[in-house]
This record gives structure tokens, C-alpha cells and sequence, in this order.
């Protein structure tokens, strides 16, 4: 309980540290896109090698990989049923902020914080199916309500998902895993060294991003997003750490991961498909402040 505490004060630290340095003019919210670039194609991916090259990966852990994606497909189906009405590009908007989770910026930190490489293989798992998610199902209802007459294009969104070096990165180690096969020495050192630079930077970077300017006119639709996300994640989510019969740490993982912010790819999306890009980051926003607390209050319940 006591590391858990202090994981989150230290995490609470650096995150206002980082929105401090914005504040203050020392760092930009555009330095913060040179920091995402480095997190997701650096570090982040460091951090999955180091964590997944020699791990065993059983039935158990597969079985979080179909959870992540079957989750998203339908939390995905129920958020565009319960946004039928609204207008076509709203619809599209509010569609594509419902599926998909924030794991590699803001779960990693606090996960390798408390659990160490045991939770990152966990959550890990998770995320392999989350990003199929996050960068197919939401991509898909970004850019089919986009404009009228959108025709799907299929190999454009692969495309997407194969320029995607964090999710090529478990595909690749997984892959490796199965074979048999090991990494050089040379580098599971040289990415272990790297690793360690994604938490804090991880963290630093929610701070820079972190908004409170909030226009009164966003609340009902951020409220009905939001209310989705959280009722349907935390219904599931105390649903499977209560009824499934698996370990402490693969029913940790089902209830927390229910819960995180929404993916920072809907902000990239926004721009692309001309969506309301303030709308988006203040969602955003309140995501993070919302799961950072309801971690912090589920983590002392359960830890």
C-alpha cells in the first residue's frame, strides 16, 4: 500500500512538474509533440523489448490480447447506437473518442512504478488488443463520418497501424517469443538503458498537455462520452475482478484498464478529419484527471 501511495505522489509530482515548465514558458505545449515522437518511437518501444523478449506467454495472457480488442468492438457498436441521432460528423467525432485507451502514457508509468515488468507483460497483453483499437476501429469511425459518401479504405488504415512503431514493436517481439528465437545482448542493454527514460518523460508530457480552460458548451456531449467510457468500463471492469477465475495481476489488469483516459491518437485524428480539435483535448484532459483519481481511490481498495 505504501509503494502504491508513493507511486502516485511521485507520478502526481512529475505530471505538475511538467505543467509547471508550460506555465512558466520554460517548455511549449508544441515541445510536447518532439516528446510524444520520442516517447512512442523511442522509449516506449524500448520498454516493450526489455519487457516482452523473454517473457512466457501462456493462455492467460492471450486471452488479454482478445479482451482488449473484443472490448473495444463493443464499447465501440454502443457508443455510435447511443449517438445515432446526432448529426453526421458529430456522430463521427463523438464516435471515435469512445474505444481505445491511453496505456503507453499514462498506464506504463504508473504500472512500472508499482508492479515492475510483471504489470508492464500484464497490461502489455492488453494493449496489443487495445491497439488494434486505437488505431483500426477508431481510425475507421473518425474517417467513414468524416465526410458524406466516405467509401472505407481498407489498406489505408492498415497502412496506418503498420507505421504504428509501438504496436509493430509487440507484433515483431511477439513473433520473435513464439519462434523461439532471442534478441543480441547487445540490444536488451542498450533498450533497458533507454527504457528507464519512459516514465518520467511519460509523465512530464501529461503535464505539458494537461488544460483547464474548458468551454461550458462542450459539457453534454463530453459528459455522455465520459459517462460511457467510465459506466461501461467500470461495470466490466468490477464485473471481471470479481467473477473471473484468474490471478491477482490479470484481474488488477481487467479493472484498471477499463478505466484510463482515452488514447492520445484522437487528437491526431481530429486534426485529420477537421474535427472540433479543442472539443477533443478538453475530453482528453478530463479523461486523464478523472482516471487519475479513480486509480488512486480502486488502487487503495485493492492493492
Amino acid at each position: 500500500m505504501e509503494n502504491f501511495n508513493a507511486q502516485f505522489v511521485i507520478s502526481f509530482l512529475i505530471i505538475a512538474l511538467g505543467y509547471c515548465l508550460k506555465k512558466w514558458n520554460i517548455l511549449k505545449e508544441k515541445d510536447g509533440e518532439a516528446m510524444a515522437r520520442l516517447i512512442f518511437n523511442v522509449t516506449l518501444p524500448s520498454l516493450i523489448i526489455v519487457t516482452f523478449h523473454s517473457i512466457t506467454i501462456d493462455s492467460s495472457l492471450m486471452m488479454l490480447v482478445v479482451l482488449g480488442f473484443v472490448y473495444g468492438i463493443i464499447v465501440a457498436i454502443l457508443g455510435l447506437f447511443i449517438f445515432r441521432k446526432e448529426e453526421r460528423r458529430n456522430k463521427g467525432m463523438l464516435g471515435m473518442l469512445i474505444p481505445g485507451f491511453n496505456i503507453g502514457l499514462f498506464a506504463y508509468p504508473l504500472v512500472q512504478g508499482i508492479w515492475g515488468e510483471v504489470g508492464i507483460k500484464y497490461f502489455g497483453m492488453f494493449d496489443i488488443g487495445n491497439a488494434i483499437i486505437t488505431f483500426g476501429v477508431s481510425y475507421l469511425i473518425g474517417s467513414y463520418y468524416a465526410k458524406e459518401d466516405v467509401v472505407l479504405n481498407f489498406k489505408h488504415v492498415a497502412g496506418k497501424m503498420g507505421r504504428s512503431i509501438p504496436l509493430m514493436t509487440y507484433v515483431i517481439i511477439f513473433i520473435i517469443n513464439l519462434t523461439g528465437l532471442s534478441l543480441p545482448g547487445t540490444v536488451i542493454d542498450i533498450t533497458s538503458v533507454i527504457s528507464k527514460a519512459n516514465m518520467p518523460l511519460s509523465l512530464l508530457l501529461l503535464g505539458i498537455y494537461l488544460n483547464f480552460s474548458f468551454q461550458k458548451s462542450y459539457w453534454k456531449g463530453i459528459g455522455r462520452v465520459l459517462g460511457i467510457r467510465y459506466g461501461v468500463g467500470l461495470f466490466f471492469g468490477l464485473l471481471g475482478f470479481f467473477l473471473l477465475p484468474v490471478d491477482d495481476m490479470f484481474r488488477y489488469t481487467v479493472l484498471i484498464a477499463l478505466i484510463l483516459p482515452m488514447a492520445t491518437s484522437v487528437l491526431p485524428y481530429s486534426v485529420e478529419f477537421k474535427y472540433n480539435q479543442r472539443f477533443v483535448g478538453t475530453a482528453a484532459n478530463l479523461s486523464i484527471l478523472i482516471s487519475f483519481v479513480l486509480l488512486w481511490v480502486i488502487g487503495n481498495m485493492i492493492v
